[in-house]
């Protein structure tokens, strides 16, 4: 490499330059590198040539820093502190000072179970932090590659390599029914489930599911007389007629999720389905861009208390 004025300049060297200059000796500078004082000494040379000046000139048995070594001095360091900030791995972030939106994508009953949550959270550790809610409208994977969403919360169904995925909490499905439904009279029956109306939540518009497939094994059809896109709508309808409707709760056993808070407000009776119905997994989403940064470390961090927090935080 050429060391003519002008020509690059390798970081050892800035780092070689500052602490000759702190400690104005080469050997005392060559045992905080970690490196010979023949090693050093070539190095001052290298840095007299670049820079056209002697930088330390002897007198009686210690070095002095010339003018413009002096003049140097302070910038040497601010160089070698700023190089070791931007190549040091990376730390803990300001929550206090954090100015940043988050978008997050997640069906409607992900997004109100959430919602309190993070919002309390935020309001106690990072008061500059927003969220935004988008509906599942955007295909995942794209949409977390360009930056479009930041995290994806719920059942995440699509594959993509580059994508990581964490589940999160593993639930179950309940029927949710108005008080004093028909069904809230006895121990619920296969038979009588399959008797009554129900409403589907599908945002493709889907009439079945897996309800659908364990009815049929035991010879039993349910009769679906709506289909809607969100789970919001589909318990205010349960709630003010006889329709069943289903949505996720914990497992037996474990602490109550927060995704049955709305149907605990709007006054719904939960029942256990007398059929082996398949597990449903909430997790999260997010793209390895954001891994390490740690306003998004927070933001998952708080995704995952909140799902594993019982009852309805106040925002």
């Amino acid at each position: 490499m050429s060391s003519s004025p002008g020509s690059g300049i390798d970081a050892n060297l800035a780092v070689a330059l500052d602490a000759l200059l702190a400690e104005q000796s080469v050997t005392r500078a060559a045992a905080r590198l970690h490196t010979s004082p023949a090693a050093m000494s070539r190095t001052l040379a290298r840095l007299r040539r670049i820079l056209q000046d002697p930088l330390l000139v002897r007198a009686g048995q210690t070095m002095v820093p010339t003018p413009r070594a002096q003049a140097l001095r302070d910038e040497a360091a601010a160089v070698v502190h700023r190089l070791g900030a931007l190549l040091a791995p990376g730390s803990g972030v300001d929550l206090a000072a954090l100015r940043s939106t988050f978008t997050l994508q997640a069906a409607d009953l992900v997004g109100a179970a959430l919602t309190p949550g993070l919002l309390r959270l935020a309001r106690q550790e990072a008061p500059g932090v927003s969220l935004r809610f988008r509906a599942e409208d955007l295909e995942a994977g794209p949409a977390l590659r360009d930056g479009r969403i930041d995290l994806e919360v719920g059942s995440i169904d699509h594959v993509d390599p580059e994508t990581r995925v964490e589940e999160l909490v593993t639930l179950r499905m309940a029927a949710a029914v108005r008080p004093g439904h028909p069904l809230t009279e006895g121990p619920l029956t296969p038979a009588g489930l399959a008797a009554a109306e129900h409403v589907v939540v599908s945002r493709r518009g889907r009439f079945t599911g897996p309800l659908d497939t364990a009815l049929s094994e035991r010879n039993l059809h349910r009769r679906v007389i709506a289909v809607l896109p969100s789970h919001m709508a589909a318990m205010a309808l349960a709630a003010r007629s006889d329709t069943v409707c289903l949505i996720p709760t914990a497992l037996p056993g474990a602490a109550p999720s927060p995704l049955t808070d709305v149907a605990t407000t709007l006054g719904l009776r939960l029942l256990d389905i007398p059929l082996p119905l398949p597990p449903l997994t909430i997790g999260m989403a997010w793209h390895p861009r954001h891994a390490a940064d740690g306003g998004h470390r927070w933001l998952r961090d708080a995704v995952r208390r909140t799902l594993h927090t019982s009852g309805s935080p106040t925002v």
